[in-house]
């Protein structure tokens, strides 16, 4: 039966299905006394309350909340029916509050339940047309690459069609693939492999996608419904569940409590040692080793718990604990020749560091066109972290210590790479601009009531003062958004990125949401069921504007496949729309403009004649014919000839490049010296080139031997590991050194061209 989750009697489902295949009956409520109603109607009176938008909980809220629900179901639409859609229109679209403020979300249930049914159909479906269908791939048909804006399936004839469709593209793209694999093995005469039945592995990856939604228990399926009722009010807002919010802490604090061993499930269900953390409990001990399965978890001398085909978040609950208390890890070893074969291992826990996404930082040493030795130092930052529960993990803390080495060495410029770095730390966002600026506002927040507030960096001088570019592409977010606009108002740093940053321009603060009815917030004693993290106030840049939607524009512009894809906070549901508010006070750091124009002018032509810049460029117009298009063909022979113009286009620009690359690596042969600076080595007498520093020192994670580097991909390597942007940039930043020197850019395509051209004075004059 579908899970009850309402706190009335039994309640009738929408549809009369028998759901033998669930894996749970739950006419009383899972882990002891929670009641997810209960919850739920916490965390709508939470939301009500103290959100943003300070809006009522009612019919209007109702329907975003199973609009919410259904999407994240079924987001590609090809599960429910139009007949589904409207029966819980009809039932749930203007009620959901109402059970709600009753204690109840019978929706919740029911919907997942005719899901269940749903999925279950289309993989009986599925699994029919695979074993009895023959496909000749000569039609004319196409199918939706994407169906999130398609209609939903009208009727039993049309669902079965686009099943059909999907499956038939499955399909064929296994077959293609599998024929450009025996093609590529015959050319390069090496032994075909034995490939899985393409019907088979495509049946099995529905039986699995089935299997996940079966696992659900009750709380997840709760979970799920409440983190709609969240979403309702703005993509942002999100409830966490007790092990959800264990995980979100962890993300944050960048340091768990367990054995330090990645896992990851294999094809059959078991949980496999991806990776140790060096140093972690479970490396020091020794025993367990890289691709060892762990079959059972015991807690110290009590009984082990088979872990087969469970879930992995479960198996990770059961492995994590207290400092100084025992796990006992059943292990099959990964070398084992009998699959019975097994072995204990007990391993003390301890807390874990995590290093994986800790600031890093390259001292890159070249020369400037006279020859002198120049020195770009460069800072990533994958997240804005900060310790949760009042330790001392800190960014800013972080990128002071790299700061240090790299001023000790030098260097000439800085750059802080934010690309992909989602925010984090509204606080570490603030202190770390602070290490560039003079003591002045960074932010500016704006609550419900329009009462508005400051984040100060309170720094009387700057850690650094010399020339300094923040690159940015489509996913910095956020925190990284409040520290790029700070700079770019304070006229500080020169921004270069992808056409706009992400565009989240909300403030969330996280709140407990306990299991007792008398207890809405942190009163008494009781028990923390999740955690609500809800937008509280909108952020605004000290100049009044927000990046709210349109994130931050940067000064120069470089061309980006993501600028094309539907992404940003502008393409998320219910996204809140601000308006712009009075500046702050603030003084320029340099009241000299950047040369941004000049720069522009300097870079235009730099981009134009770069082939893999041209590359890009023309990956965004076939991009964007695509996206329009939205169709790919069923027909096996114009899928085949465009997999062959694809492929010949991509050895084309694989030959290409392997000589160009050649080319520069000869012409620029000891221009470029990279080292790279962790939080671990940023004290060491001696430099650690960046060629030789292993993945294992930067990550703290040891997987095991790596595979040997295929020729190929070395030769495809970047010239000194420097991607088309990094490059770019660092051209840049030559040029924007010159200009505040010599009031000229370098205006030159590399500087070992310029060495050159220094020893032809006529030519050099000419230009």
């Amino acid at each position: 039966m579908a899970p009850n989750l309402s706190s009335s009697s039994n309640l009738r489902l929408l549809f009369s299905i028998p759901f033998l295949v669930f894996a749970f009956s739950c006419s009383q409520p899972v882990s002891g006394q929670t009641k997810y109603g209960d919850v739920a109607l916490k965390v709508a009176s939470i939301l009500e309350s103290e959100h943003y938008n300070r809006e009522p909980f009612d019919d209007k809220m109702s329907a975003k909340v199973l609009d919410a629900y259904i999407e994240m179901l079924d987001f590609r639409r090809v599960y429910f029916t139009q007949q589904d859609i409207d029966a819980f229109n009809s039932k749930y679209r203007h009620t959901i509050d109402d059970n709600i403020k009753e204690e109840g979300i019978p929706a919740a249930g029911e919907i997942y339940g005719v899901y269940l049914e749903r999925v279950r159909s289309r993989v009986e479906y599925a699994e029919k047309i695979l074993n009895e269908e023959k496909f000749t791939f000569d039609s004319d048909r196409t199918v939706r690459i994407t169906r999130k804006d398609a209609p939903w399936p009208g009727n039993s004839d049309e669902e079965q069609q686009i099943w059909r469709n999907l499956i038939e593209e499955e399909l064929l793209r296994d077959l293609l693939s599998a024929e450009a694999a025996k093609k590529a093995a015959i050319e390069l005469g090496e032994e075909l492999k034995e490939r899985d039945n393409p019907r088979a592995k495509i049946l099995k990856r529905y039986r699995d996608f089935l299997k996940g939604i079966v696992d659900n228990d009750t709380e997840d399926v709760a979970t799920i419904f409440i983190k709609a009722v969240a979403r309702a009010y703005d993509p942002h807002s999100e409830y966490y569940s007790r092990k959800q919010y264990e995980n979100f802490k962890i993300g944050m604090n960048k340091k768990l409590q367990g054995i330090g061993a990645m896992l990851r499930l294999d094809e059959d269900e078991i949980p496999t040692v991806e990776g140790l953390v060096v140093g972690g409990p479970a490396a020091k001990q020794g025993d367990l080793k890289n691709q060892d399965k762990i079959v059972g978890v015991g807690q110290g001398e009590g009984e082990i718990v088979d872990v087969i085909g469970k879930k992995l978040s479960d198996t990770v609950d059961l492995i994590r604990g207290d400092i100084g208390s025992t796990v006992t890890l059943r292990v099959r070893p990964a070398k084992a020749a009998d699959p019975s074969q097994t072995s204990l291992i007990k391993i003390v826990r301890d807390q874990v560091d995590l290093k994986d996404s800790l600031a890093t930082a390259d001292l890159i040493i070249t020369q400037d066109p006279m020859g002198e030795t120049q020195k770009v130092g460069w800072i990533r930052l994958s997240s804005f972290y900060s310790d949760m529960d009042g330790g001392d993990t800190s960014t800013t803390a972080d990128v002071r210590r790299l700061l240090t080495r790299l001023r000790i060495e030098g260097m000439d410029g800085l750059v802080i790479d934010l690309r992909d770095n989602g925010g984090g730390s509204l606080e570490e966002a603030v202190n770390m601009t602070g290490l560039f600026i003079n003591k002045g506002p960074v932010v500016q927040a704006q609550n419900w009531r329009g009462q508005r507030t400051q984040k100060v960096s309170k720094n009387a001088n700057p850690a650094y003062d010399g020339p300094m570019i923040v690159l940015t592409n489509r996913a910095s977010a956020s925190a990284s958004e409040i520290f790029a606009a700070a700079l770019q108002d304070y006229n500080r740093a020169l921004i270069i990125g992808e056409k706009s940053t992400f565009g989240k321009g909300t403030v969330q603060q996280l709140r407990p949401v306990y299991g007792s009815k008398f207890n809405l917030f942190n009163r008494g004693n009781a028990e923390q069921k999740g955690a609500l993290k809800l937008t509280i106030q909108t952020f605004f840049r000290i100049n009044g504007e927000s990046t709210q939607l349109k994130g931050v524009i940067p000064d120069l512009q470089l061309p980006s496949i993501y600028d094309v894809e539907d992404f940003g906070e502008a393409s998320l549901s219910n996204p809140l729309k601000v308006d712009p508010i009075r500046p702050a006070n603030y003084n320029l750091f340099s009241h000299t403009p950047l040369p941004v124009e000049a720069l522009r002018r300097s870079m235009e032509p730099r981009i134009a004649s770069d082939k893999d810049f041209g590359y890009i460029i023309q990956d965004i117009a076939e991009e964007k014919q695509r996206l329009h298009e939205n169709r790919i063909s069923l027909n096996k022979e114009k899928r085949q000839t465009e997999v062959e113009k694809n492929k010949a286009e991509g050895e084309a620009r694989k030959k290409e490049r392997i000589a160009r690359y050649k080319d520069i690596r000869e012409e620029e042969k000891n221009l470029f010296s990279v080292f790279t600076i962790t939080q671990d080595n940023f004290a060491d007498r001696n430099l650690t080139l960046k060629s030789e520093i292993t993945s294992e020192a930067l990550s703290g994670m040891s997987r095991g031997e790596d595979s040997a580097e295929d020729d190929e991909d070395k030769l495809l390597e970047y010239p000194h590991l420097l991607d088309p942007y990094e490059r770019e940039t660092i051209r840049v930043m030559q040029d924007f050194i010159a200009i505040r020197e010599t009031g000229k850019p370098v205006n030159i395509s590399s500087v070992a061209r310029a060495r050159r051209a220094a020893l032809e004075p006529i030519a050099a004059g000419a230009q």
